[in-house]
């Protein structure tokens, strides 16, 4: 039963938002920022019920048309994704009530971006825009959520809605600061997505699923290649404007192996045998830059 459920909800998949997590923490320690362990708990059960909930409802629409059946009856497939649906809003709408507005509008946002990418008349996940909402909402809303309830009121941006007016006052580094930091997940998670579709193609034509690698072809490889340099290139550019500590820049030596398995799968793009290669990559660059962060705070 819970081999069957775990299977439901591919709980493998869920090391980006893990590691994107882990990676923030690691980050506000280093920058010796107290957290709030007890909003941050409660958004973290949260996002990782809803992870599961939006995988779920992944594959209990798909196995409509690709022919696979589920790990349990469509019915009570469908009252999992109820249970799991429910307890992740009722957990965003309490942090919501214990922060402010301004999380129960973000966390609105992903909700309808989580449920819409399978569902509905035209899914997210049928365009070629599943890249860069993965890479946006993993790489860049989750460590903005995890800052945001962690930081002194007002770090970001303050938000002040009244009956006669809406005034929106925004931060411009600390903003600055969180795109560059979110550079490198945003772009690893949107390699795993991008791996599985440009595998997927000729799969997806058949099911009129058009993602990007559908419409740039072979371009898609060297978008993927790139993407992986980009986090190097962000790496640098934060330890020389001192977001992050120089120890940071042993990660760089990463860059050799991520290579290496860029190669592989620049001669063979297979889900059964190379897919796995975004993964290891992931792996290998959120690993060491968390645990680079991490001894940076450790010796700061």
């Amino acid at each position: 039963m819970i081999n069957r459920f775990l299977n439901y909800v591919e709980i493998k998949t869920k090391i980006t938002s893990t590691f994107t997590a882990l990676l923030t923490i690691s980050f506000l320690l280093y920058k010796k920022q107290a957290i709030h362990w007890k909003l941050t708990l409660i958004f973290l059960m949260s996002m990782f019920l809803f992870d599961l909930t939006t995988t779920a409802i992944n594959n209990y629409i798909d196995t409509k048309d690709n022919g696979q059946r589920l790990q349990f009856r469509r019915s009570t497939a469908l009252i999992i994704i109820y249970i799991l649906l429910g307890l992740s809003m009722a957990l965003g709408l309490y942090l919501a009530y214990l922060t402010d507005i301004v999380i129960l509008l973000i966390g609105g946002i992903c909700f309808l971006c989580g449920i819409f990418y399978t569902y509905g008349p035209v899914p997210i996940s049928r365009q070629p825009l599943g890249e860069i909402l993965s890479g946006f909402f993993y790489g860049l809303l989750i460590p903005f959520i995890i800052m945001y309830i962690n930081m002194p009121r007002g770090y970001f941006l303050l938000l002040d809605i009244k009956l006669e007016t809406i005034a929106l006052e925004l931060n411009t580094l600390p903003f600055i600061r969180l795109i560059l930091f979110g550079i490198t997940p945003f772009c690893t998670t949107a390699n795993i997505m991008l791996a599985n579709n440009i595998c997927d193609l000729e799969k997806d034509i058949l099911v009129k699923r058009h993602t990007l690698p559908y419409y740039i072809g072979r371009k898609s490889l060297y978008l993927f290649a790139g993407l992986y340099y980009l986090t190097y290139i962000a790496t640098v550019v934060m330890v020389i404007f001192g977001v992050l500590s120089p120890v940071t820049l042993l990660s760089l030596f990463t860059i050799f192996l991520v290579q290496k398995n860029i190669s592989k799968f620049f001669k063979q793009q297979d889900k059964g045998s190379t897919f796995i290669l975004a993964i290891k990559n992931f792996i290998l660059i959120m690993g060491t830059n968390t645990i680079m962060i991490f001894i940076s705070a450790l010796i700061a």
